[in-house]
């Protein structure tokens, strides 16, 4: 017996969000060596550079959505646009990415990169947090998306 899972819209944020939130906590620690303060920072430091980056991510993941749902969605999303929707959150927020990732280190240098970092070609962003932004959001759509019952 197949459970059903509420997929109206309000569920289905409440879901993403949830997916982005514990996705992006894991996701700043386990990179979190990739960072000049891994090395500079104390330990309390690195907690709290990597909290404070996934209440970042959390705030990006939000207003990635409802734009991409300002945009592209209707009245019938999640049923209609799914996807053209998720697409459209993904770039969006990849595009943040990068220019918050050129920011804070070109301009503003608030963070280092260690050697260990690959580092993107041209757009000299990290590959890490630029497939942060492909790989998390994808889960957490697949996660999310509302699904037809078994017969």
């Amino acid at each position: 017996m197949m459970v059903a899972v509420e997929t109206g819209w309000l569920n289905v944020l409440r879901r993403y969000l949830i997916a982005m939130a514990v996705g992006n906590l894991i996701w700043e620690f386990a990179h979190m060596p990739l960072y000049m303060l891994w090395e500079t920072g104390s330990p309390r430091e690195i907690v709290f550079a990597a909290v404070h980056c996934t209440g970042g991510d959390i705030l990006i993941s939000v207003t990635a959505l409802v734009a991409a749902l300002f945009l592209l969605g209707n009245s019938r999303w999640p049923h209609v646009g799914y996807r053209r929707v998720a697409l459209a959150t993904v770039l969006i927020g990849i595009g943040y990415t990068i220019f918050s990732e050129w920011l804070n280190i070109e301009v503003r240098a608030a963070w280092a990169y260690r050697d260990l970092m690959p580092v993107i070609p041209v757009i000299g962003a990290g590959l890490s947090p630029v497939a942060q932004w492909i790989v998390l959001p994808v889960l957490a759509f697949w996660w999310t998306a509302p699904r037809k019952d078994a017969p």
